[in-house]
């Protein structure tokens, strides 16, 4: 077979210099019947085959192959035959032929078999749908690498895509994950398309139709949207955010992200997100933030308060002022106590409360057997029974890490009453950490112990003195007393002060 080079000088050589055939090839030493093929046509010749090779060894066995590979594809997937597995049971039959042609026919068999799916293109209408999936990314969180859930949320418009990330798929990061995206998007789509997840969906009927979550029917009566779930199987109906999960990783989390909290994450995330707006899909006309300024005033408008996105649960006190979810037990302030709480758990935070006031905070634990206490909630016991404060192990947590300050602090006082009145008063100074900062309460610690005012008045007049620095000392209005005016301008004889110091001779 010649190459194209040599066809295009044989055809110069017949069509521009004027030469015959017989001259052409006897020039360029090749045959005629190369020289007419050249002639015939510019493009290179294709081989073909004009009959089928034959296989004298393998023929035999076509149809039984073929037929093997027809109720291979009635097995469950994980117990279907290999080509290895059809080799051996061939062989059993008498074939022995290679396995390697074994494995060609039946390669020739399953491209011929297969038909590519085909999917029609779509168009939505401005604010009427949005679709929501869940992916995992990984990213470098205080310093470790760890895996968390992205929830993506994209209009099907305008493309504008939103992006947050959670510890799990829980109903109440969904929830969040969906109200965080409709104040993004400055509105709420008509209807969101989902995959068929737990979180809300009970129990799957005939055809799109689902018996949905109670939890869920609330959130969606309260948002005013419609929902509609996927068939099983086939995520490509919502295809549009299938390819928002795999655009957020690629493009918003690579490299990996390094962040010191969830809460910094996130700030991340939504700035990558507002950045997408300048970018302009293909076959578009206009950027994603112009398509979404068109749609955004065909959304539905927010509701005039946000649901809670938390999972409330009636709460028994154990005896040390802890209540106990998922395992894990959060303390509450010993003075504020009662026997039965509710605790409200939020993707991020913990609340404890009673009668619908807050007792406590504290940041969501997703481990196993953990204890989250806060020290200051156990002060006022501890001020009661200041014999236990060395081995109380809110005490012992936090006194791994407080200010050396504290340590000087509880040493003078202890030195000055080794009674436990010292602790007593130390844990007093502790509780003012329930009204002022803890590094302004540091620093009145340190100018108390630098004034040598060692004491809770100590700390509290320099705590006074630190929260307020320009506030001028009060003038006495004494012109109502005539009799007293001249207090405070006497001349006074500080030589008088040496008779304390001679005892008073």
């Amino acid at each position: 077979m010649i190459t194209v080079e040599r066809r295009e000088q044989i055809r110069r050589a017949y069509h521009i210099e004027h030469k015959s055939i017989r001259q052409i090839a006897r020039e360029l030493h090749v045959s005629r019947k190369t020289v007419d093929a050249a002639l015939r046509s510019a493009e290179a010749a294709t081989y073909t085959l004009t009959a089928p090779r034959s296989a004298p060894v393998l023929g035999p066995y076509r149809d039984r192959i073929a037929a093997m590979l027809a109720e291979n594809a009635q097995l469950p997937p994980k117990q279907r035959q290999t080509s290895h597995t059809m080799f051996v049971r061939l062989w059993a039959e008498g074939y022995r032929g290679s396995e390697s042609n074994v494995r060609t026919f039946l390669a020739q068999l399953r491209r011929d078999q297969h038909k590519p799916k085909l999917f029609l293109p779509l168009e939505f209408d401005p604010g009427t749908d949005a679709q929501v999936d869940w992916g995992e990314a990984d990213v470098i969180m205080q310093g470790v690498q760890q895996t968390v859930q992205i929830f993506v949320m994209r209009l099907c418009y305008s493309r504008k895509i939103f992006i947050r990330a959670y510890p799990t798929q829980k109903q109440e990061s969904f929830f969040d994950g969906h109200v965080h995206a409709f104040h993004h998007f400055q509105g709420v789509p008509h209807r969101l398309s989902y995959d068929n997840l737990a979180t809300a969906v009970k129990k799957v009927l005939a055809g799109h139709r689902r018996a949905e979550q109670d939890a869920f029917l609330v959130f969606r009566s309260h948002y005013l949207f419609d929902s509609f779930f996927c068939t099983v199987g086939e995520g490509h109906e919502k295809g549009g955010v299938e390819h928002g999960v795999g655009f957020g990783r690629r493009n918003f989390m690579v490299p990996l992200r390094e962040a010191e909290s969830f809460a910094d994450l996130n700030a991340q995330l939504l700035q990558r997100c507002q950045e997408d707006d300048a970018r302009r899909v293909d076959r578009q006309p206009t950027t994603i933030g112009d398509a979404w300024r068109q749609e955004q005033p065909l959304l539905r408008p927010l509701p005039a308060y946000d649901l809670p996105c938390c999972v409330q649960r009636i709460a028994t006190l154990t005896p040390y002022s802890q209540v106990v979810f998922e395992t894990n037990r959060y303390s509450v302030p010993v003075d504020q106590a009662a026997r039965h709480l509710t605790l409200k758990a939020f993707p991020f935070v913990v609340e404890i409360l009673h009668h619908e006031r807050v007792l406590a905070t504290h940041p969501r634990c997703y481990q196993r057997e953990q204890d989250l206490v806060d020290p200051l909630h156990y002060l006022p016991l501890l001020e009661q029974r200041p014999a236990a404060f060395d081995h109380a192990i809110p005490i012992r947590r936090w006194r791994a890490g407080w200010p050396l300050a504290y340590t000087r602090l509880l040493f003078r006082l202890r030195e000055r009453w080794p009674d436990g009145h010292g602790v007593r008063e130390f844990v007093r100074v502790l509780r003012l950490l329930s009204t002022y900062p803890a590094d302004l309460l540091t620093q009145a610690i340190e100018q108390a112990l630098g004034f040598g005012c060692v004491d809770l008045a100590g700390v509290q007049l320099c705590l006074h003195h630190l929260a307020h620095p320009d506030q001028p000392p009060v003038i006495l209005d004494l012109s109502h007393r005539p009799q007293l005016s001249t207090i405070g301008t006497q001349a006074i004889d500080l030589a008088a002060y040496d008779t304390f110091l001679s005892g008073g001779s």
